[in-house]
């Protein structure tokens, strides 16, 4: 999680973008959906876009676990969420794009 909790700096996911302002970072994006840990210092998220080249970022940042759909298993995905946050659901996980 990243940002102060201001309205000028709201707390959000690392690449969230912030509605109104250019980022770089997270450009392509199309929306995205999360949940925060259970101890509130990182965030579970689920980014969509059109085009994979959007996610170059996210994927080359050290601190950034990627489960990419139809390559990784939906169960180690769950697994390591789980550390996270206990109650984690993959059935109300995501994002809905219309």
């Amino acid at each position: 999680m990243v940002g102060a909790g201001t309205w000028e700096d709201p707390r959000r996911p690392m690449f969230a973008p912030v509605r109104g302002k250019a980022d770089p970072g997270s450009e392509g994006l199309l929306g995205y959906g999360y949940q925060v840990s259970d101890d509130g210092s990182v965030a579970l998220v689920e980014f969509v876009a059109r085009d994979r080249a959007a996610f170059k970022k996210i994927l080359a940042h050290p601190a950034a676990r990627a489960f990419i759909r139809g390559r990784d298993k939906r169960s180690d995905m769950e697994g390591l969420f789980r550390q996270y946050k206990r109650d984690f659901d993959a059935a109300t996980f995501g994002v809905r794009i219309p």
